[in-house]
């Protein structure tokens, strides 16, 4: 029986196999975890579009486009998603947009302010208004929340409110 030479390539290698202590770079799980789907849709849209070449809008629960800008309506109306959603175009070039939405929560009601932050944990509750400390709740972000959790909400327009629900 004779011996065979590993080749060249191998000479002064440990062997790869199970028992291999070596990096095994090209498998999966090395790389980490995967990033999270950031959109729901992405697509690209022919349009005239508006006059930047980077915008962001959201069509709220009735099909319309926060902010009523035709330009972005045009935008709008080739995303295949149910409204409420949140969008970004970027022109690729001319009259060509790279188009990415995701579903959004919308909720209706009045209170001051841009942004809203209402924590609960068991029966207290925090609000900050901009950043700032404020003493009582929405009662309309406290039903969303029914128990412990964050309840972030950021001003679309008026009365209109994206939400989001994170519960403890």
């Amino acid at each position: 029986m004779s011996l065979r030479r590993p080749s060249t390539w191998l000479q002064g290698r440990a062997r790869v196999g199970p028992e291999s202590t070596l990096p095994r770079w090209g498998e999966v799980g090395v790389h980490g975890i995967h990033r999270l789907r950031e959109w729901d849709e992405v697509l690209m849209v022919e349009a005239d579009g508006p006059i930047e070449d980077d915008v962001e809008f959201v069509v709220l629960p009735d099909g319309t486009v926060a902010g009523g800008d035709p330009d972005e309506a045009e935008l709008a109306a080739a995303i295949p998603l149910e409204p409420p959603y949140r969008a970004r175009a970027v022109l690729r070039r001319l009259k060509l947009w790279a188009v990415g939405a995701r579903r959004i929560q919308v909720a209706t009601f009045s209170h001051p302010g841009d942004e809203i932050e209402l924590a609960v944990r068991e029966g207290e509750t925090s609000l900050l208004v901009d950043g700032v400390p404020r003493p009582g709740g929405v009662p309309e972000l406290e039903a969303l929340l029914r128990g412990d959790g964050v309840v972030r909400a950021l001003r679309i327009a008026d009365d209109a409110w994206e939400v989001r629900v994170d519960r403890l």
